[in-house]
C-alpha cells in the first residue's frame, strides 16, 4: 500500500492530511470563536432536512431492515439490535443502535488496547487492521463481516437521526472511553451532532489512521455547510457500494 496520505476535497480548498494532528489553533474561552459560532448555526432547516431524509429512508428500507433482522436472528444467538452508549453533541451520552455483528458476550479488551495504541500513535501500520478494527476479529460473525463491509449494520442509526441523537452527516459517534483518550485539539468534534457518515468515511475509511480521522472530524466542524453535507452524502453511496477502504 502506498505511504502517501490521502487528499480531502472541501468546498473551495484541498487539504492534505498530516501524519498526526496539527497544533491546536488559538482559542478563546476554550473554543475557537469561529467554530463556536458556526456550530450554533445548524438551525431548524438542517434538522428538518435530516428528519425528512431519515424518515423517508426508514420507510423505503423497511423491507430490507426486516430481512437483515431476520437473518441476524437466524444465524447467531442473541439480540438482533446492538445497543451501545456513545458520546454525542456537547459530550452528552446517548444510546446508539446497530444490527449486531458480533457473537454475544464477547470480550472487548483487545479492541480497547488496539484503539488506545492507535490514539497514542503506537498501533500497527495503517491498513494492518483497518480503522477501529482488528484483522480477522474472531468476535465478528460471518454475516457480521458482510454487514460491516456493506454498512448495512448501521441502518438502525436512522432511528437515532429521527430521535435527534445523530445527524445524517457528522463526526463518528465514539465510545466514552475513547473520548477520554482524545487530544485537546480534537474536542471540537463534540460541538455538533455525530453522524451516520462523515468526512473521513468518504476520504479513505480504513486507509486513515485514527488521528487522521479525528483531524477530519474537526475539519468538518470548521467548514460545515449544507453543500458540504450534500457532497458527503452523495460520495457515501459509491463508497459503500464499492466497500471502498473496508477490510
Amino acid at each position: 500500500m502506498s505511504s502517501r496520505l490521502p487528499h480531502v476535497v472541501l468546498p473551495g480548498k484541498r487539504v492534505r492530511l498530516a501524519a498526526s494532528s496539527a497544533a491546536a489553533p488559538d482559542r478563546t474561552g476554550g473554543r475557537p470563536v469561529a467554530v463556536r459560532r458556526d456550530a450554533a448555526r445548524r438551525g431548524h432547516g438542517a434538522r428538518l432536512l435530516d428528519l425528512v431524509l431519515a424518515a423517508a429512508a426508514l420507510l423505503l428500507s423497511a423491507p430490507l431492515l426486516l430481512l437483515v433482522a431476520l437473518v441476524v436472528w437466524v444465524t447467531s444467538p442473541g439480540p438482533v439490535l446492538f445497543r451501545q452508549v456513545r458520546v454525542g453533541r456537547d459530550e452528552k451520552p446517548f444510546l446508539m443502535y446497530k444490527f449486531r455483528t458480533m457473537y454475544e458476550g464477547c470480550d472487548d479488551r483487545a479492541h480497547r488496547e488496539y484503539v488506545r495504541r492507535s490514539l497514542l500513535g503506537s498501533a500497527p501500520p495503517v491498513g494492518a487492521a483497518g480503522l477501529h478494527k482488528i484483522v480477522d476479529d474472531p468476535r465478528v460473525t460471518r454475516l457480521g463481516r458482510w454487514l460491516r463491509c456493506s454498512s448495512l449494520d448501521e441502518l438502525p442509526q436512522l432511528l437515532n437521526v429521527v430521535r435527534g441523537d445523530m445527524a445524517l452527516v457528522g463526526p463518528r459517534p465514539v465510545l466514552p472511553w475513547e473520548a477520554v483518550l482524545f487530544r485537546p485539539e480534537h474536542r471540537d468534534r463534540f460541538l455538533v451532532l455525530p453522524g451516520m457518515t462523515g468526512l473521513w468515511q468518504v476520504s479513505g475509511r480504513s486507509r486513515l489512521s485514527m488521528l487522521q480521522a479525528l483531524d477530519l472530524d474537526v475539519e468538518y466542524v470548521r467548514t460545515r455547510c449544507l453543500m458540504l453535507d450534500l457532497r458527503i452524502l452523495l460520495r457515501t453511496v459509491p463508497t459503500v457500494l464499492n466497500c471502498r477502504g473496508v477490510r
